[in-house]
């Protein structure tokens, strides 16, 4: 008993300090399997702010082990307000587990204000459902 404290004290201070490098930077991506509940680490994400009628590119990066990625947004610049995508490259993750999946990718669109000064999205993913929330 006295292990499952320490390793769920080890964990809340690993997702804390976590959090904290994430408020330093305007945007982060958290995926969690819907199947076991377990964080999907090596998901690929695309960052891109729409432009007109085009998507610029503004950044990528692959989730850790605990399916975050805590600083998605390009270092050094302040969010813009504005319309973004970010696209969870799904299929990949999903073909290195020999698992099916109906989703390819998952593109979520929210539009920003900047009147916040950090938006985490969250993905709670399985291989024929997704969800998604504006998360803090």
């Amino acid at each position: 008993m006295k292990q499952l404290k320490y390793v769920m004290a080890g964990a809340m201070l690993a997702g804390a300090s976590s959090f904290a490098f994430a408020a330093g930077n305007p945007l982060s991506v958290h995926v969690l399997n819907l199947e076991n509940g377990l964080p999907s680490p090596g998901v690929q994400v695309v960052l891109e702010q729409k432009q007109g009628d085009d998507w610029a590119q503004l950044n990528t990066g692959v989730t850790n082990e605990q399916g975050r990625i805590t600083a998605l947004y390009p270092e050094g610049k302040k969010l813009e307000q504005g319309t973004y995508r970010v696209t969870f490259e799904t299929g990949e993750w999903f073909k290195k587990h020999d698992t099916e999946t109906f989703f390819p990718e998952i593109p979520v669109i929210f539009s920003a204000d900047a009147s916040v000064e950090h938006y985490h999205v969250p993905l709670l993913l399985s291989p024929y459902g997704f969800s998604t929330y504006r998360g803090n």
